[in-house]
């Protein structure tokens, strides 16, 4: 239901899917253990997040000196309708609306240059950031002038003034995203679903080691929990209803196959698979493992456990080896579905007229697979 709960609003193009605290903080932590200066000095920009109800904003403010930050750039992708409700960092929408003369759906930006405990309480929280805010001192809070789409002039150019991008962009827009990302050579930690791995924008970076999935496959078992706007949240598709520090009721959904696509390296991508050998894995099977197709020479490997450490040959394996692929392991040759750059041509299947077609075992069709075989060592 969940994933119907996705596709749906990518087809409307209803992208608010707002990620839990934990969940940004959980994966953060692996880049931090394995290089603790990874966002010192840097910029840090969030260009989907409303700086009002983003827990990307707010995990980032709230450990700004603990990262090094140097500083961090917040933007709305566009008006939301819940926006102001979730951090409150102003008090209520009125008191918002009053002291600013402006319309409370107005995407905003945030820079954050410093935090600080400024009201003598002894530790830093939100409440500071909204004090500095709001007395305009080293930060800054405006309006954008349009409506902080990350492809308009004024979005690219705080991109081009920060190093890292970090947020949950518009599902409907990720190749788009993505793409710009690349264009613009920005380290990024994004979310996205695991079916981007075989679009033409991102297939050949994750084939040429310029891109890889993020740390924390294993949450959830390969899903994310997302806090969703009460005006699309569909009951049936609906995990938890709780009510925030505001006495806001917050709607919380299940979303399979959500992943972390990142080029900022982490640990467990260096660590390889274990791995039983070929007649290993015969001798505990249930049922044959290793099948040839019939248009490439490969064998089918359904699971990536069964991957056979002593296998020479190319190996079509599923699109969730990337949760568990080491470059210096494994070498990616391509994926057989809708991507050009890295297709294995004798995957072209005659019978469609030379359409990009999956690879075939006993004349039926296989799910996605990406072919790979094992680096020479």
């Amino acid at each position: 239901m969940a994933n119907k709960n996705l596709q749906s609003a990518k087809n409307t193009k209803n992208d608010e899917f707002y990620t839990q605290y934990s969940d940004i903080q959980k994966e953060i932590e692996a880049y931090l253990e394995y290089d603790p200066d990874v966002f010192r000095g840097k910029t840090v920009y969030c260009n989907c997040d409303d700086p009002f109800e983003s827990n990307f904003f707010r995990y980032f403010v709230l450990n700004f000196n603990k990262l090094g930050l140097k500083q961090l750039i917040t933007t709305s992708y566009k008006p939301s309708p819940v926006a102001n409700t979730q951090l409150q960092l102003f008090g209520d929408d009125k008191t918002i609306t009053k002291s600013k003369g402006r319309p409370k759906i107005t995407a905003n930006k945030f820079i954050i240059n410093e935090v600080r405990d400024i009201d003598g309480d002894g530790e830093f929280n939100l409440k500071d950031v909204a004090i500095q805010l709001k007395t305009n001192k080293h930060n800054e809070w405006a309006p954008l002038e349009g409506d902080g789409d990350f492809r308009s002039d004024e979005s690219i150019k705080l991109l081009e003034q920060s190093d890292i991008v970090v947020t949950n962009p518009p599902f409907s827009l990720f190749r788009e995203y993505i793409k710009q990302l690349g264009d613009y050579n920005k380290k990024f930690l994004i979310i996205g679903n695991l079916n981007a791995i075989t679009y033409k924008e991102v297939f050949p970076l994750l084939k040429e080691n310029k891109v890889w999935l993020g740390n924390n496959y294993k949450i959830n078992a390969g899903a994310m929990f997302f806090e969703i706007p009460e005006a699309i949240a569909n009951l049936e598709q609906v995990r938890e209803i709780k009510t925030n520090e505001n006495g806001k009721k917050v709607y919380i959904t299940r979303v399979q196959g959500v992943r972390w696509f990142t080029n900022l390296d982490h640990g467990r991508r260096h660590q390889p698979l274990p791995l039983m050998t070929e007649a290993e894995i015969i001798k505990f099977a249930t049922k044959k493992p290793f099948d040839k197709y019939d248009n490439y020479n490969a064998i089918e490997v359904t699971l990536v456990k069964n991957i056979p450490s002593d296998y020479k040959g190319v190996m079509g394996v599923p699109m969730s080896i990337f949760d568990k692929y080491s470059p210096e392991q494994f070498e990616i040759l391509g994926s057989d579905y809708n991507v050009k750059e890295g297709l294995l041509p004798e995957l072209i299947n005659p019978k469609w007229n030379g359409k990009l077609d999956r690879g075939y075992i006993n004349g039926k069709r296989k799910y996605t697979r990406i072919f790979i075989k094992h680096k020479k060592k």
